[in-house]
């Protein structure tokens, strides 16, 4: 079992279920879904959720945004979709048929599906290409043996590129990802590089080493042919003819047709968007660096750096990636000035983490959770990232290949051929972070949270009365009383993460020695799940619990579950709640492990156990502290 199995089943409950999921990725910090119908989500409820920073929307996704721990909860929410996940963070098919998407959607699916398999190794790539121009700065000759073995390892990523480019193509257009490569190797064998070749009359004479659009248009009309030669061909001979033909049609005319026309093509992308930043650089560089962080809050500026990633991919300086790269340090000068002045100690708690973070260039949990909040830090953090755009801009400092992001980013912008192009970086950096931070600081006030309300007027205004309402009950020492008898156990030796690391709340585990659960104390039944296995109660004086029944034992469907009351009933401390099949459900192999947790735990000072053995039902075991 995963770590972040019920977060899993929660998030997939609430995007609609299996059955509403066309296909799913992760990046850096959120799940991605691509959902059939998305009103049939409850974003609502997933923003709310303990475990989910925000929800966002944009660009045909549906992106519940994580964390830095995306990637653990991907391969969990993949296991309850019945996907097969990937190291690249990609998986489809849930569901059944799959969305239906117009060309241009298609064909921006089939180029991530090339670029996004081999952006870790591009990103290795980069990294060795920065060090080697750094290690140029020190004197270090190119002629250097060891230099000229890491070089050659850098280059090979570019120049290889239409072999790994095929690969993952072909398996995009689900067909033998082998063939896809050998597609890609053979337009960049070395005897037919730049040589003029006569075919029926037609003379072409051109290299595809490093280009990105030929092998993909070369893979994607051989997708066709290949599928329909395996539906034609006996199967005695389908395995080896198949590939055989269609590598003896597909990579002539590749070669002589199809490669100069997407040479063309890309060329021809390039030269359109960097041409637009060239007409006035500075002002390009103040106003991408300035709305940057808006773009990527609604997930819509993935465009803009896929056809960003097609030149760093063939080796070709991007000014798009420069002028954002350093967005995220004016970002965390506004996190670590407030986490300086803030006396609010459940903001430093945040604020920390999320500072160190944005080092690395991962801000979703500073924006969420500390800028957005407060709309002035998070302009303040605005007008930091113009200031550092342009400030790239003036000096005119490109990404001059892909290193990874936040502080790795500075590797990528060191040009060979000029290793001084670092300076503008360094002074972007600093200048964009000093700005943020000398700003907020001096504006910064605890109250600034309040301005929450104007972001979204009606809707956080309701959550802060209830907030404050909540408060106003929680004035009083409240004792949680064992729900089930067993032996207790700390929090953190739960298997399930997200009770381990109290992110649904505070509290113990218990190893029940009966199959019953009753109430904590007098109170209210908040929520009772439809399987049975899990139960909320409030407390008069507004403290909330709850009893979840074993890891896992949502899949028995309330099979082996009974119970004995209602959502909303009122409640008295012991009255029976549920009655279980211990043994039978620990014959299955269900690990019965019951956490008892505080789910409003932030409302009080502490939560305090009362008992670290073994208890029985009645017996008092956490404390609130008011």
């Amino acid at each position: 079992m995963g770590k972040y199995t019920e977060l899993a089943k929660d998030i997939v409950a609430h995007v609609g279920g299996k059955e509403n999921v066309s296909s799913l990725r992760h990046c850096i910090t959120r799940l991605r879904f691509i959902l059939h119908d998305e009103k049939r989500a409850d974003t609502d409820y997933l923003k709310k959720r303990e475990g989910v920073i925000s929800v966002v929307r944009g660009g045909g996704e549906y992106m519940v945004v994580i964390g830095e721990h995306v990637h653990e909860v991907y391969l969990d929410v993949c296991k309850e979709l019945g996907l097969q996940a990937n190291d690249a963070g990609m998986a489809e098919g849930a569901g059944g048929v799959k969305k239906k998407q117009n060309i241009f959607q298609r064909a921006m699916g089939i180029i991530a599906g090339g670029m996004r398999p081999a952006l870790n190794v591009l990103c290795a790539a980069g990294i060795l290409k920065g060090v080697l121009a750094l290690v140029s700065m020190a004197g270090v000759p190119a002629t250097d043996g060891l230099y000229t073995l890491v070089s050659a390892t850098a280059d090979a990523f570019f120049y290889f590129l239409p072999v790994i480019l095929g690969f993952n193509v072909a398996k995009k257009m689900e067909i033998d990802p082998y063939l896809g490569a050998i597609i890609g190797a053979a337009m960049i064998y070395p005897s037919i590089q730049n040589v003029d070749i006569n075919v029926f009359g037609h003379v072409v004479n051109t290299s595809y080493t490093s280009s990105f659009l030929p092998v993909i248009f070369a893979v994607c009309l051989a997708a066709p042919l290949y599928k329909a030669l395996n539906k034609i061909l006996p199967g005695a001979v389908r395995s080896f003819l198949t590939p055989a033909v269609t590598l003896a049609v597909i990579v002539p005319i590749s070669f002589v047709l199809v490669g100069p026309v997407a040479k063309q093509l890309s060329v021809l992308i390039s030269t359109v968007i960097n041409g637009i930043f060239e007409i006035s650089p500075l002002f390009a560089g103040i106003v991408v660096g300035g709305l940057w962080q808006v773009l990527v809050l609604f997930g819509v500026h993935n465009m803009l750096v896929m056809f960003a990633f097609m030149d760093l991919m063939q080796g070709i300086p991007s000014p798009l990636m420069a002028y954002t790269a350093l967005v995220s340090f004016a970002q965390i000068g506004v996190v670590l000035a407030i986490y300086l002045k803030t006396k609010d100690r459940k903001l430093k708690d945040v604020a920390l983490p999320a500072f160190f973070s944005g080092i690395f260039g991962v801000t979703e949990p500073a924006i969420y959770g500390i800028t957005l909040p407060r709309m002035k830090m998070f302009v303040i953090s605005c007008i930091g990232g113009a200031i550092s755009g342009g400030i790239v801009a003036i000096f005119g400092t490109m990404l001059y290949r892909y290193t990874g992001i936040g502080v790795f980013y500075l590797l990528g912008m060191v040009s060979q051929e000029n290793p001084n192009s670092i300076i503008g970086a360094i002074i972007a950096t600093v200048a964009g972070f000093v700005f943020s931070f000398a700003v907020a600081w001096f504006l910064y006030k605890d109250e600034d949270g309040t301005e929450t309300a104007n972001v979204i007027p009606e809707k956080a205004v309701k959550k802060m009365e209830a907030q404050a309402a909540k408060n106003e009950k929680a004035v009083k020492n409240i004792t949680v009383f064992a729900p089930v008898s067993g032996e207790v156990k700390p929090l953190s030796e739960c298997e399930d993460e997200a009770f381990a690391t109290e992110v649904l709340g505070k509290g113990v585990v218990i190893a029940p020695g009966e199959g019953m659960v009753c109430a904590p104390f007098d109170g209210v039944v908040e929520n009772l799940f439809r399987t049975g296995h899990a139960i909320g109660v409030t407390s008069e004086s507004g403290c909330t619990v709850l009893i979840h029944i074993g890891m896992n034992t949502v899949r028995l469907e309330g099979e082996g579950f009974t119970a004995h009351v209602k959502q909303g009933d009122t409640v008295k401390k012991g009255q029976k709640l549920i009655t279980f099949d211990l043994e039978g459900m620990k014959a299955k192999g269900f690990v019965m492990d019951t956490p008892v947790l505080v789910t409003n735990a932030d409302e009080f000072t502490d939560v305090v156990e009362l008992v670290h053995e073994a208890v029985k039902i009645g017996e008092p075991l956490l404390s609130t502290i008011a």
